[in-house]
C-alpha cells in the first residue's frame, strides 16, 4: 500500500511539474490562395505518384528497355514535369484502354465458370457440377 501511495504521488508531481511547461498554440490566418495551392500541390504530387508507379511497373520498365528508354532518366523527366503536366499524363494513363477491365472481367467469368463446375456455386445454368 505504501508502494501505491509512493507511486501515486511521485505520479502526481510529475503531472503537476509538466503542466506548466505545455505551450499555447499560435495560430496565424491563411488565405485561400495559399489553401488552394496547397491542394493543388498534394494532387500534383499524388498524379506524380501514379506516374511512377505505373513506370515502376515490371512489364512496363521491360517495355520502356525495349524501346531504348532508361527507366531512371524516365521517373527523373516525371519528376521534372509541371503540376499541371503531370496531372494531364496520369489522367491519360487512367483513361487509357489497357484491357485491365475486360481481362478482370474474364478472369471473374472464369472463376465462376471453374466453382460451378466444382460444384460450389451455381451462376450458370449451362454447367454441369462434378458433385
Amino acid at each position: 500500500m505504501v508502494f501505491v501511495k509512493r507511486f501515486f504521488s511521485a505520479f502526481l508531481a510529475a503531472s503537476i511539474l509538466f503542466t506548466g511547461s505545455i505551450q499555447t498554440v499560435q495560430a496565424a490566418m491563411i488565405s485561400s490562395a495559399q489553401v488552394a495551392e496547397q491542394a493543388f500541390s498534394a494532387a500534383a504530387d499524388q498524379d506524380r505518384a501514379r506516374i511512377i508507379s505505373a513506370l515502376s511497373r515490371e512489364d512496363v520498365q521491360v517495355a520502356l528497355v525495349a524501346r531504348g528508354i532508361d527507366p531512371v532518366q524516365a521517373r527523373d523527366r516525371v519528376a521534372s514535369l509541371t503540376d499541371e503536366e503531370a496531372s494531364t499524363m496520369a489522367s491519360q494513363i487512367e483513361n487509357s484502354p489497357a484491357g485491365g477491365i475486360i481481362g478482370a472481367i474474364v478472369l471473374i467469368f472464369f472463376v465462376l465458370l471453374l466453382t460451378d463446375i466444382l460444384g460450389f456455386t451455381k451462376v450458370y445454368p449451362f454447367t454441369r457440377s462434378v458433385r
